[in-house]
């Protein structure tokens, strides 16, 4: 059961960073959860580091609406950040909170 209002989108997942790209990755990730927590439909937004596995950040997400996170996708597309993570294996899983 989710304390989200229904409605809600929703992302869990990883994403696997090898080790020659930590740096630039990490470094653009700063910029990216600043910018994304700024957004008017951003919810929360979590990217933390995996203690058990190198190199993987574990990535949670909420955003209002799908409309909102598409607009969030749009919007790291065109990012910094999108450029310094290209390539990067990522595996989520999305879902609307009924």
């Amino acid at each position: 059961m989710s304390d989200l209002p229904k409605g809600s989108f929703r992302l869990e997942g990883h994403i696997d960073v090898p080790a020659d790209r930590i740096a630039k990755v990490s470094e653009a990730l700063k910029e990216h959860i600043k910018l994304t927590r700024e957004e008017a439909g951003c919810i929360f937004f979590n990217v933390d580091a995996c203690s058990e596995v190198a190199g993987r950040f574990l990535v949670s997400e909420a955003f209002v609406d799908e409309a909102a996170f598409q607009f969030h996708q749009t919007r790291a597309g065109e990012s910094p950040w999108a450029e310094a993570s290209a390539g990067v294996p990522r595996e989520y899983k999305t879902w609307v909170v009924a």
